[in-house]
């Protein structure tokens, strides 16, 4: 388990790093301020098809820490590619070489994470799924703080190389990750298409009442959270004085996520994972309110509480997934919902970055908003699930 957190975090500390590095990096070698954010959206935008696809692979590979370790590898030079071609080959050909290593991002997320049963027996798997939650808050607090100090000493160039640097780190752990005791008795017959194993999946997610309704709500979740992300800044310059602010008010979220994961990870008997996931929804929608206040004390609480919404609503949503999701079919929901997260958070900063410029208060609101439909969406869908029809026999799909 140890070896697992610690492939975990370095792995995820290096992606959370190479946005801001990447972000840094653009303008710099390029002379163009719009390409840090084009590299980025690139990176984001691929994780959305290619979380289903390599969910497929885990779900078929005998060893899944093969095409894991594998995913990791290519992510890791994929950046590199990027940050060699900066300056040196056409923009264009840059963002690409982006889109493709943004292919692979969900292996860091949802590819790992649907490891984690085999590495611990299943009473331990409770606190093991709230400790694997906080490496992404450890990560979302190191990444961009390092990411900024390597770059402020060395140079942007640099804080790219780091990042990657830390990705390779994780390679070991994913090697040691233990292979499956024995296939699932469920387990596609050879000959089975991807087209099919894709559509299988795509059924759980939808038929499974429970992993559907932990599903939507998680995405419309994040889509508020991307949009209060945006915020931050913006509120570091208009309450406390500066836009520099902004990045503290990140990191101080990040740390109220892993304060209440980790007492979260040490209570015996932990809180039932689908009515933390609708509290965390809840407290979102508090969170953007209290902000949007203006005054300093308010918008402490509104950072202190939004970490300690994120941070065990993560945890719950990995465990309704664990809980949930089918043997033969787990490497799929996971990344599935990894790509479907992305994207909601992806759409909610970008809706919010030209509401926020024309009101800060007014995209704080929407930012509430989007948990309040969030919540309306637990609570409208059933809760009982359905029997997952077999896979269609080969050649079908």
């Amino acid at each position: 388990m140890g070896c697992y957190l610690g492939g975990a975090a370095a792995a995820r500390a290096g992606d959370e790093m190479s946005g801001p590095a990447l972000l840094l990096a653009g303008p710099v070698l390029t002379g163009s301020p719009s390409s840090g954010p084009a590299l980025l959206a690139g990176i984001m935008a691929a994780a959305a098809v290619g979380g289903p696809l390599f969910g497929v692979l885990l779900d078929r590979s005998t060893r899944p820490a093969r095409p894991l370790a594998a995913a990791l590898a290519l992510y890791a030079t994929g950046l590199a590619a990027v940050l060699l071609g900066l300056g040196r080959v056409p923009f264009a050909l840059t963002v690409l070489l982006a889109v493709g290593a943004g292919l692979l991002g969900p292996a860091l997320s949802g590819g790992w994470t649907s490891q984690l049963p085999r590495v611990v027996a299943p009473p331990d798997l409770p606190r093991a799924t709230a400790l694997d939650a906080l490496t992404f808050s450890l990560a979302a607090l190191v990444g961009p703080a390092l990411a900024g100090a390597v770059a402020g000493v060395a140079g942007a160039p640099a804080a790219v190389v780091v990042s990657i640097a830390l990705i390779g780190l994780a390679l070991p752990a994913v090697r040691a990750l233990p292979a499956p005791a024995r296939p699932a008795p469920s387990a596609p017959p050879p000959g089975t298409s991807v087209v099919a194993d894709l559509t299988a999946g795509l059924r759980v997610i939808v038929r499974n009442r429970p992993l559907a309704r932990a599903t939507v709500t998680s995405v419309v979740s994040c889509v508020g959270q991307g949009a209060l992300l945006t915020c931050w800044p913006p509120l570091g310059a208009a309450v406390l004085g500066g836009a520099d602010r902004g990045a503290l008010l990140l990191s101080a979220t990040a740390a109220s996520a892993i304060v209440a994961n980790a007492a979260l990870s040490r209570r015996a008997r932990p809180p039932h994972p689908d009515a933390v996931l609708l509290g965390g929804a809840l407290l979102l929608i508090l969170a953007p309110l209290l902000a949007a206040t203006g005054h300093p004390a308010a918008l402490i609480a509104a950072v202190l509480l939004t970490g300690a919404a994120e941070g065990p609503q993560l945890t719950a949503l990995f465990a309704i997934r664990h809980r949930e999701a089918p043997e033969r079919l787990r490497g799929q929901v996971f990344t599935t919902g990894a790509s479907l997260k992305i994207t909601g958070f992806a759409l909610g900063a970008a809706l919010a970055g030209p509401l926020a410029t024309w009101s800060l208060p007014g995209a704080l609101v929407a930012a509430g908003g989007c948990e309040a439909l969030a919540v309306l969406v637990f609570v409208c869908l059933p809760d009982t699930a359905e029997a997952i029809a077999p896979l269609p026999p080969p050649g079908a799909v």
